[in-house]
């Protein structure tokens, strides 16, 4: 007969709590049933890409980024133990140059889930190859990325630009603060 401690039902339970957290919320269920195709991650790529450019705030950034990756909804969800995962393309002078998805796990304080976009300015030629030439590149480990929340976003002008990659959020819903980046991993992905 197994000995059960709080330690080990932690381990066990914590992890299924957040699955099951994560597939019952609403705006989790569609997505996580299968990966989209690559007629769905254009057509939401584009419609976010509308969206973000007419906003006043990243407008300095698309003046001057050589390229942007655009995460139209990435979900997040957890209970202590948490997941979030998208899918999107990467945008080099208007067209795609590749499709990506971003995935990572986080541990801590958390509870609830949420869904949200994401787009990566990627300002220099030397960041746009180190995402293309990494075999899953690891945010935190290569490139700076700075996270800009909308005040920064609205200082952000050609003269105060000066990192290798910007990342700004949009479009979030649900229950949880902000969407964590460090540890994250963006893999490239070949979409049918």
């Amino acid at each position: 007969m197994t000995h059960h401690t709080r330690r080990t039902l932690a381990t066990r339970l914590l992890p299924a709590a957040a699955l099951t957290l994560a597939a019952g919320t609403p705006l989790l269920r569609p997505t996580l049933a299968q990966a989209a195709t690559r007629t769905e991650i254009d057509a939401d790529v584009a419609a976010a890409l509308t969206r973000l450019q007419n906003l006043p705030q990243p407008r300095a950034l698309f003046a001057q980024a050589r390229a942007t990756l655009i995460f139209p909804r990435i979900i997040q969800g957890g209970f202590v133990v948490g997941g979030q995962y998208g899918e999107g393309a990467l945008l080099e002078g208007g067209t795609t140059r590749g499709y990506f998805n971003i995935a990572g796990a986080s541990f801590g304080l958390l509870i609830g889930a949420q869904a949200s976009g994401l787009a990566m300015f990627f300002m220099t030629q030397e960041a746009l190859r180190a995402l293309m030439n990494a075999e899953g590149w690891e945010i935190g480990t290569g490139p700076t990325v700075v996270v800009l929340d909308r005040g920064a976003q609205i200082n952000a002008t050609s003269t105060t630009l000066r990192e290798p990659v910007y990342a700004v959020t949009f479009n979030q819903e649900g229950l949880m603060a902000s969407i964590a980046l460090n540890g994250t991993k963006i893999t490239q992905i070949r979409p049918s």
